[in-house]
């Protein structure tokens, strides 16, 4: 962002700012504390007058000023503001009190400003909700998992018979699979959870008889089993999945436990093959492959390898995630002792040392926010806490407000706030930065007492999911029309591209036609009005990509004649 472009965000009067009528009594509290800022009162012409101060008439050489130099030279070049004023920017411009700043400090400091307002504007936007709907559901038991797969655009809902649901990306159910390992045994048989392997396209699902399940996406038949994993010492209730991004080999599925045990799969070789198939496997490539927990504790399949610790001693682990920041396995149980833990990879990757957090009470859930650092735990105490994962004496922040046991959390990551549900049914939404409930929502949830509820917040489609038993919730944001960026003022009916002089062509329902640069997606050209009120239906290159031909609803036929790249054009109705 140039320097001139950080200032128009700021101001974009052209007077100093304390008189400027621009600004109104509509403005949230962080505008008001940011009014009265001298940076901030500052106009794209102030800046280039200041940006000329620090321009040396020998090419190379840049120009430092002190703090005198700084303040009496701008209250001269600038016209408004005082000595003060422009010493206290100084201030904040020599972070390292250098004595002196230049041109690109100040523009970085100005730059950094725009930042942190931006991210303050982000976190006190408060989303607007669609009414609640919910969902047609085949579901007969609870819901277990809900999870989007991005490289199919579908959602997958999976329910604790065993049914696995596929839905659209408009939410519209297409399709449903009993999943079961042994049909025979279909009503002594749960489902306890679901993830998706989206790096080798599979899923995992987790059973109470003891193993684990891997369904091949790609498969010529629908959701055929590849991999089987058994022998398992506890029912395992809780699953998680990450691959590495710049390496998509690196991959780890962790799980968690009836019996208090935290394990985890590090793959090493995903892409290629999740586990070894043996030499006397049969060849084909469709047939279920069984593989012993034994066999990976003993190092047989060299593709991977296990990392495991029992910290939580015997509590159920409710929830369980490896995250690649810290590059730990957090894990949660409902006790308060031990209530979180965190289990560290050593650099051998192969090894684990713990740190553990205790909470009153306890938690059902928990949620990490990397660029925060920090965990949100939903707290059977009414509490969700906030805590810096390398301090375990004490949370950094409680936040107040919820009048029944805490059972979910989630982080709206770039927005840096924080959803929290409750056994009441009440939906919160808070500002981290000032840990504020800024959203109570309390809707017409099933009046049902005993429930299990399942939470889910997809940021990518603003789409908020929560179960209860067997039915499921939908909220939905609404979009902010006011903030989405328009190419037309009317809908676009038509889109081309022009290989030859590298732009892109667009028409709407207001019979407009622009020309945009593909590289910097400027608008180079705009004829209005092509074929008077009548839509562009359809538009259409000749072979040279030199004759544009539009089409409207009018039964019209134009034709549009580039002349020296869009400088003129010669139209001609086409009869």
């Amino acid at each position: 962002m140039s320097c001139q472009k950080a200032a128009l965000e700021l101001n974009t009067g052209s007077q100093p700012g304390p008189k400027s009528p621009e600004r109104t009594e509509d403005v949230t509290a962080f505008e008001d504390y940011g009014t009265g800022l001298l940076e901030n009162q500052l106009s794209v012409c102030d800046f280039v007058k200041i940006q000329k101060a620090f321009e040396s008439p020998e090419p190379r050489k840049i120009i430092c000023m002190s703090r005198e130099d700084f303040t009496q030279k701008m209250t001269e070049i600038v016209g408004w503001g005082t000595k003060e004023e422009y010493g206290e920017l100084f201030d904040k411009v020599d972070v390292a009190q250098d004595g002196f700043i230049n041109w690109d400090k100040l523009t970085s400091f100005i730059l950094l400003e725009l930042n942190k307002q931006d991210e303050r504007a982000k976190a006190t936007v408060v989303p607007q909700w669609k009414d609640l709907e919910f969902l047609p559901v085949k579901h007969k038991d609870n819901i277990q998992k809900v999870i989007f797969l991005k490289s199919s655009s579908h959602y997958l809902t999976i329910s604790k018979e065993g049914l696995l649901a596929i839905w659209g990306e408009n939410l519209k159910l297409q399709e449903t699979f009993p999943i079961t390992s042994d049909a025979t045994k279909l009503k002594h048989l749960w489902v306890t959870s679901l993830v998706s392997l989206e790096n080798v396209n599979k899923i995992a699902v987790a059973f109470t008889s003891k193993e684990i399940c891997f369904y091949d996406l790609l498969s010529k038949e629908e959701f055929a089993c590849q991999y089987k994993l058994q022998g398992l010492k506890g029912t395992p209730i809780c699953m998680d999945y990450w691959y590495d991004p710049l390496d998509a080999n690196e991959s780890i599925l962790s799980f968690g436990d009836i019996t208090g045990k935290v394990q985890a799969i590090a793959f090493t070789a995903a892409l290629i093959s999740l586990f070894e198939r043996p030499a006397s496997a049969c060849e084909d490539g469709e047939a279920t492959m069984t593989i012993n927990w034994a066999e990976l504790l003993s190092g047989c399949h060299k593709c991977c390898h296990i990392l495991e610790h029992k910290l939580h001693q015997g509590d159920w682990v409710r929830q369980v995630t490896y995250n690649a920041s810290l590059d730990a396995i957090i894990s949660s149980t409902t006790s308060n002792t031990k209530s979180v833990v965190l289990a560290w990879r050593e650099k051998s990757k192969k090894h684990l040392h713990m740190t553990s957090f205790n909470i009153a009470q306890g938690i059902h859930a928990f949620d990490y926010h990397s660029r925060l650092n920090l965990i949100a735990t939903a707290g059977i105490n009414n509490k969700v806490c906030l805590w810096n994962p390398y301090v375990v004496s004490k949370p950094v922040g409680v936040l107040w407000g919820h009048s029944a046991s805490v059972i979910a959390v989630q982080f709206f990551v770039e927005r840096k706030q924080l959803f929290s549900f409750s056994q009441d049914k009440v939906l919160r939404l808070w500002d981290i930065q000032h840990q504020l409930s800024i959203q109570r929502i309390a809707c017409s949830f099933p009046e049902s007492q005993d429930f299990r509820c399942l939470f889910h917040f997809d940021e990518a489609h603003g789409r908020l999911f929560i179960s209860f038993n067997n039915r499921l919730a939908l909220l939905a944001m609404k979009s902010d029309a006011s903030k989405r960026v328009k190419s037309h003022e009317k809908a676009v009916t038509c889109v081309l591209y022009n290989s030859i002089l590298k732009q892109v062509i667009s028409s709407d329902t207001g019979s407009t036609v622009s020309f945009w640069m593909i590289d910097t997606g400027q608008k180079i050209k705009q004829f209005t009005g092509c074929h008077g009120n009548a839509e562009i239906s359809t538009m259409a290159l000749d072979a040279n990509a030199t004759r544009l031909l539009t089409g409207s609803t009018d039964g019209t036929v134009k034709v549009l004649i580039y002349f020296a790249k869009l400088s003129t054009f010669h139209e001609k109705l086409v009869t």
